[in-house]
């Protein structure tokens, strides 16, 4: 079995994340003391909500980021960030004003300005389409879809960085990637066959 450290900062879909690694064949401990992130082999950071207050909360518990910091970017331990928990990843988000993200996948965080006619939030099920192989996201199907809701969107510097793209009146990143690190702007817990295969795959890579 492998140790996941699950990031319990306040985010909404703790529980459903939680039920869905141990599923996926994880051995899931949900925590808020970054001693235990520092010692955990994976690390998965959910997110529901506003990306300043998921960011205020995530800093308002002592030495987590530094303990994020040292495990993920200076140990190479695997990273899931999933919703606003990948959105955290890039450097500024711009909801109701900038708020400063964890840096580490250059890019900002802006709203969805999808054609006229759809409405945001974006909710429900949408296809992913995947410009490279990514050992997390193998295995998916010819035509995978998975299940989105926000209103937010993250813009990497650099489109060779998404891992998989989404389109809603208009393209995004629907996951991106760098190194050890993966995030999804869709939830993982709530795409059926296609987000258990995904975690499953989590938890077997080796970066």
């Amino acid at each position: 079995m492998t140790r996941v450290a699950l990031i319990d900062y306040g985010s909404g879909n703790l529980h459903s994340c939680a039920r869905a690694l141990a599923a996926a064949a994880g051995d899931v401990t949900v925590t808020a003391d970054p001693d235990t992130i520092r010692r955990a082999e994976r690390i998965v950071l959910p997110g529901v909500g506003h990306f300043a207050d998921c960011a205020g909360a995530l800093r308002a518990i002592p030495g987590m980021v530094d303990a994020l910091e040292e495990a993920v970017l200076q140990g190479g331990r695997p990273f899931l960030g999933i919703c606003v928990g990948m959105q955290l990843m890039a450097d500024i988000g711009l909801e109701d004003g900038e708020t400063r993200g964890l840096g580490w996948i250059h890019g900002l965080v802006e709203g969805l300005t999808p054609s006229p006619g759809l409405p945001v939030p974006h909710v429900g099920w949408n296809a992913l389409r995947l410009p490279r192989p990514h050992p997390v996201m193998a295995g998916l199907g010819d035509q995978p879809h998975a299940y989105f809701t926000h209103s937010y969107v993250f813009r990497p510097e650099d489109e060779g960085e998404a891992a998989a793209w989404c389109d809603y009146g208009g393209p995004f990143a629907a996951a991106v990637a760098r190194g050890n690190l993966i995030g999804t702007q869709f939830h993982p817990e709530k795409s059926q066959r296609v987000g258990l295969t995904l975690l499953a795959n989590f938890l077997q890579w080796r970066p």
